[in-house]
């Protein structure tokens, strides 16, 4: 089993988005990096924290977990959407995706501050300045201790 933190923006899909619809195609990521992990690495089951970026507080709002194998993410194909890329054929997508299920919401959130001050997440990828990429793995003993210890859940 792997884990992940995956970065929305709370004003465009936020904890509560994702607890009102319960799974979720986590489309529109155009970075290679993070599509090779969701294409290559991401498999059903595996755990997710779920992280508002620019929210007050930045940080993980709560758990889900990987629900399908990686497919090809839709919005690629949309010339209405914003994340459509004309270069990207149906036959041989450019964009792939996973869906993610929703598991919990955490009553406070973990916040990016408390994160950075906490000695016991020293090496995780979001505490590095200037750390943009939307999916990151998570070793098991961060994503425990963030799910488990730090969090206070409903």
């Amino acid at each position: 089993m792997n884990y992940w933190l995956l970065k929305s923006e709370g004003d465009c899909y936020s904890i509560d988005d994702f607890k009102k619809d319960k799974k979720t195609a986590w489309t529109g990521i155009r970075n290679y990096q993070a599509r090779n992990f969701m294409r290559d690495s991401m498999k059903v089951g595996d755990g997710v924290l779920f992280y508002h970026s620019n929210a007050n507080p930045t940080g993980v709002y709560g758990v889900a977990k990987v629900v399908s194998a990686p497919h090809a993410d839709e919005t690629q194909f949309d010339i209405k959407d914003d994340h459509y890329d004309p270069k990207s054929k149906k036959e041989n997508p450019t964009w792939m995706c996973v869906d993610i299920g929703f598991v919990e919401k955490f009553k406070e959130p973990v916040s990016l501050t408390e994160m950075k001050l906490d000695p016991k997440l020293e090496g995780m990828m979001v505490r590095a300045t200037g750390s943009r990429l939307s999916v990151q793995p998570v070793s098991a003993d961060h994503f425990h201790y963030i799910s488990e210890v730090l969090c206070d859940t409903l």
